[in-house]
């Protein structure tokens, strides 16, 4: 009797489970935000103003997702290109300061990206271009020996909505994911 009571709830939960909205790696690969890096909270810039030392420097993007700089104060940097910062900084500096200011924008260090669930060390990692998620895991001291090693569940910000899917050992990472590795059950 009492097999019977936890195999029916193991099913339930199994059905419930089941419910869930669930990405797959290709839907998730079809959502992600195309076209140039977009900043956000966390980035650090190097921005020179040329002909203009004491301007040129490294900014932080703040919680906010502003940065502050002399002469002009804060520049909102959140969702922009760097291209796209650029031009906005040049357009402060040239009402009231600088003539023909001539601005660079490159990002010095990308935001964290995160690594939790079945990994030796999880926490907050320095992102590296070109990243997948198995060099992510490597970056957090490799697999707990529980840990699923064939895929992950990666959360990402697009277009300012939270997306969770599954994706293969293989998917490229951005700044600021987080990748949680699940409990292998075998």
């Amino acid at each position: 009797m009492r097999l019977r009571l936890v195999s029916l709830a193991l099913a339930a939960a199994m059905a419930a489970g089941a419910c869930a909205p669930r990405y797959e790696a290709a839907d998730y690969a079809l959502a992600q935000a195309s076209g140039p890096y977009r900043l956000a909270s966390g980035d650090r810039l190097r921005i020179i103003v040329f002909g203009q030392d004491n301007l040129s420097n490294i900014y932080a993007v703040d919680a906010s997702g502003r940065i502050s700089m002399p002469l002009i104060d804060t520049v909102e940097a959140q969702g922009r290109t760097t291209q796209q910062l650029e031009k906005a900084i040049e357009a402060r500096l040239r009402a009231g300061f600088i003539r023909e200011p001539k601005v660079s924008v490159e990002v010095d260090t990308y935001r964290p990206f995160f690594v939790l669930g079945e990994v030796t060390n999880s926490g907050q990692f320095p992102f590296v271009p070109g990243m997948t998620v198995q060099t992510a895991v490597a970056i957090a001291g490799g697999f707990t020996p529980r840990g699923q090693r064939a895929s992950a569940e990666v959360t990402r910000q697009i277009d300012g909505q939270l997306v969770t899917a599954s994706v293969p050992i293989t998917y490229p990472v951005q700044p600021g994911d987080t990748i949680v590795i699940k409990e292998r059950w075998f």
